[in-house]
């Protein structure tokens, strides 16, 4: 019972942790006169990555690199069956009325890119760096675009980033700062340590580990903002955010992750998990390209594909 307990306080801390870290550097990149744009585009994004980015490094220094590779994996396919399926259950989303196409065609290259690359049988630094150069293209495209829209005379909105607080004082920035960098590795090796005993308590491998209770933990924050967005009828809200998320998954974390050391691939991805992320992905093109709504009978749909898939690695 206790490595359960424990693998959920590290998970607990991390997500605070992430948190904490995202808002003090949000609100410190704003008080040194950086712009919302490039705060949004860049520290937010890179910031709700943290968690998966710290379990990542921990596992490989634990020797454990199925749970990095799983928790990517795992996360990008939780991300749309179970962080969409759910909130769908809850309230219809209307995709119909929201433009997505670019980013979901960036996200099928880069799992397309990463398939390819983990045939290889090995993530090693030259993978990684393949895959951080995909990432700046992406990021510099969205930066490009972001400056236009400014150009054409829009102003940057804080209100579009959730934590951004301009007057916030320079101690409690600190404080934020301190706790998301103290907690995030504290969290991250409480919670890859006892997932690690899990999967020996129950004979299982540490990829399925990483694939089911990691990728889930760390699929929570997405799950709470769509559900938000949801209720809230903000469907491009929840859209983007799990198109954007499954992107970072792919190209920072795993590509950042290898600086750290070589993260092998279990055969068993190249045979099922990686193709049952890419058929998850493609899911979304009806409701992307064809402007369908993800109604309730689709977000049972996505859901109960969601523990078929879980069911099935387990068994």
């Amino acid at each position: 019972m206790m490595p359960w307990l424990a693998s959920g306080l590290g998970l607990i801390i991390l997500l605070l942790a992430g948190d904490a870290l995202v808002r003090g550097a949000v609100n410190l990149s704003l008080r040194l006169g950086v712009p919302a744009m490039i705060v949004s585009l860049t520290i937010v994004a890179f910031g709700t990555s943290a968690p998966e980015l710290l379990i990542a490094i921990s596992a490989i220094l634990d020797n454990a690199p199925g749970i990095a590779l799983g928790n990517v994996v795992g996360s990008n396919t939780a991300n749309i069956l179970l962080v969409l399926g759910v909130p769908a259950m809850l309230s219809v989303l209307h995709t119909s009325e929201c433009d997505t196409r670019k980013t979901y065609i960036f996200m099928l290259i880069a799992s397309v890119l990463f398939i390819a690359l983990a045939f290889c049988g090995i993530f090693t630094i030259w993978s990684g760096l393949i895959l951080l150069a995909a990432l700046a293209l992406v990021l510099g495209d969205a930066f490009r675009e972001a400056r236009a829209h400014r150009r054409a005379g829009c102003v940057d909105d804080l209100e579009d980033i959730e934590e951004a607080d301009p007057d916030m004082p320079y101690w409690r920035i600190g404080i934020y700062l301190v706790l998301g960098l103290i907690g995030l590795p504290l969290g991250a090796d409480l919670l890859v340590d006892n997932a690690t005993i899990i999967a020996r308590m129950y004979g299982i491998s540490e990829t399925v580990i990483g694939l089911t209770l990691v990728a889930v933990g760390t699929s929570l924050p997405e799950l709470a903002t769509t559900v938000m967005a949801a209720l809230r009828r903000q469907a491009d809200v929840a859209l983007g955010n799990v198109i954007g998320s499954n992107m970072f998954n792919l190209l920072a974390i795993i590509g950042v992750a290898t600086f750290v050391g070589p993260i092998p691939v279990d055969p068993a991805f190249l045979e099922f998990d990686l193709w049952v992320m890419l058929a998850a992905s493609l899911v979304l093109i009806p409701f992307v390209f064809f402007k369908k709504d993800i109604t309730r009978t689709w977000g049972v749909a996505l859901t109960c594909l969601y523990f078929v898939y879980v069911l099935t690695i387990l068994h």
